[in-house]
């Protein structure tokens, strides 16, 4: 016998999965979420191991801590995205480094531990659409510290197209999907990412989704 199939969501709701190991945390976000009109919780556990017995439905918006038992960190990201699902990070952990690296893995979005209720559910509504979302906090690191660092040459203006391909790369989408979401080849992506790269200087993948946010491409400013 099969795997029984989930219950259907209603109009508008969205299934929502927690992986954080912080009790008090952890009990803190399923109490907002119990409480979110449109939200259907479903696991909330404090490792990818018991995330995987729980057997969340596929689609679902898991909130992910990186600091966790076993596999964390980009490891805990990839592994949770593999599985179907669209991964909202919730961190303490928001250096430059961590975003890009979660994000290259595959994360949706990215939230400081400091966020705020409305903040939290406007993220997962964005992610679960198949949006992606930096808090304001986040970006503002990562533009920081792009900034504090010499510029060595001026910036060059993207097509509209390229801006499409960037966004989706800092989305955490693979070149497949790129191309099936444009409906374009994936010849064709990676040959608009080599166009990006020799406009942006930035040849690996954690460094096009820092390019992305620091042009405001990922964030509250791209939801309107």
């Amino acid at each position: 016998m099969g795997e029984p199939e989930p219950e259907p969501l209603a109009p508008g709701a969205v299934r929502v999965a927690v992986i954080e190991d912080h009790p008090l945390y952890r009990r803190s976000v399923e109490r907002v979420l119990i409480e979110a009109p449109d939200v259907e919780l479903g696991a909330v556990v404090d490792s990818v191991a018991r995330f995987h017995v729980a057997r969340q439905p596929a689609g679902s918006v898991v909130l992910l801590d990186l600091g966790l038992p076993g596999v964390a960190g980009a490891a805990a990201v990839l592994e949770v995205a593999e599985l179907g699902h669209h991964v909202l990070v919730v961190s303490a952990q928001a250096e430059p480094e961590t975003v890009l690296a979660a994000i290259a893995a595959g994360a949706k979005g990215f939230l400081s531990k400091d966020v705020d209720v409305d903040e939290l559910l406007i993220a997962i509504r964005a992610v679960a659409g198949g949006g992606a979302y930096v808090s304001a906090v986040v970006a503002g690191m990562i533009i920081k510290d792009n900034t504090d660092r010499p510029v060595t040459r001026p910036e060059m203006e993207l097509s509209p197209r390229e801006v499409q391909v960037l966004r989706l790369v800092a989305a955490g989408e693979r070149d497949v999907d790129i191309a099936r979401i444009l409906d374009i080849g994936v010849r064709t992506v990676r040959g608009y990412l080599d166009r990006i790269r020799d406009k942006t200087g930035e040849r690996r993948r954690p460094g096009l989704v820092k390019e992305a946010i620091r042009r405001g491409l990922v964030g509250k400013e791209t939801l309107r």
